[in-house]
């Protein structure tokens, strides 16, 4: 089932989380032991990421670096249909820009439609670190609209390939990611729209946000896009904070603002259970006030751990 569909056939808030594929040469037991615990709040489905390939420097006997190409977590359309069917729920598999090929991302989406997943989120990727701006692969789209129009050219039956016989259309229903605080590279929040709405009008069906600590970014957000006539569900996405580094680490790398009250009741945490407590308690409060506004889904960013997810859930769902 489609995720609109699903939001549309459901009259309450929703339990959805995200999954990193395991490190290569890693189990799929690891991923399924993240799972189980959170199996009991009936998630609809569940996103697992996609990873681009990284750029690393070799050390050889004679002194010089060499440059290595690495994948360091292959696997997800596999994992996605393995979780697929095992626990018989729909899976939401990212597809991104980087390190891929047209023909590379066509290759996916078939084998996608082959296995019954017909839920993406189409993502840009991340800058690469070292690297100060994105770089696409050399056949590769510079942007997630590329990306959505691929996909939504697929699902009318238009393949790279205009000879093949007997093309069949597929039936993507594809996700793209919003950002309340604006995304770091856009130059103002208008921009920011601008862009959204453009993927809307290529074939996006729901936007997922990037974390948030203070629920008035998201609605302000919400408000700002219906508004701007983009009228498609918006789910928003949390994380709690489980480290004190995260306070430079989260800001540093998603621009994002945190609280004050939160920094200072993390500050002032005498040791690590302590500020992992604080982190669930601001996620449930949070959580909370979205689920009594209505919101279709609440989406957690597990970053491959379920006890704190597992702790909040237990308070909300």
């Amino acid at each position: 089932m489609k995720i609109p569909e699903i939001l549309n056939n459901s009259k309450k808030t929703l339990f959805s989380f995200e999954l990193l594929p395991p490190l290569k040469g890693g189990s799929i037991k690891d991923i399924y032991d993240v799972i189980d615990p959170l199996m009991e709040f009936k998630p609809p489905y569940i996103n697992v990421t996609y990873h681009q390939q990284e750029i690393v420097l070799k050390k050889l006997k004679n002194g010089l670096l060499q440059q290595k190409t690495v994948r360091k977590r292959p696997g997800t359309v596999a994992m996605a249909a393995a979780i697929k069917n095992k626990y018989k729920v729909e899976l939401v598999p990212h597809l991104i820009c980087g390190g891929f090929s047209k023909e590379e991302t066509e290759n996916a989406l078939i084998d996608l439609n082959f296995l019954g997943i017909n839920n993406i989120l189409a993502l840009r990727g991340d800058i690469q670190a070292g690297q100060k701006s994105f770089m696409k692969d050399d056949e590769g789209h510079n942007h997630a609209l590329g990306l959505v129009n691929q996909i939504s050219e697929l699902n009318k039956g238009k393949y790279l390939d205009d000879e093949l016989h007997n093309k069949q259309a597929t039936d993507f229903s594809v996700g793209i990611a919003g950002y309340p605080e604006k995304h770091p590279e856009a130059p103002n929040m208008e921009m920011d729209i601008i862009y959204l709405k453009k993927k809307i009008e290529a074939g996006a069906e729901f936007i997922v946000t990037q974390m948030f600590f203070n629920n008035k970014k998201y609605f302000d957000f919400v408000k700002l896009c219906r508004e701007n006539d983009i009228n498609v569900p918006i789910i928003p996405g949390l994380k709690p904070i489980s480290t004190e580094s995260q306070l430079s680490i989260l800001p540093r790398i998603f621009s994002i603002d945190i609280p004050k009250e939160l920094t200072r009741e993390i500050i002032n945490c005498t040791d690590k259970k302590h500020i992992k407590e604080v982190g669930i308690e601001w996620a449930i409060k949070q959580s909370k006030e979205l689920k009594n506004a209505g919101v279709p889904v609440i989406h957690y960013y597990t970053m491959g751990k379920s006890t704190n997810i597992q702790k909040i859930a237990e308070q909300v769902f």
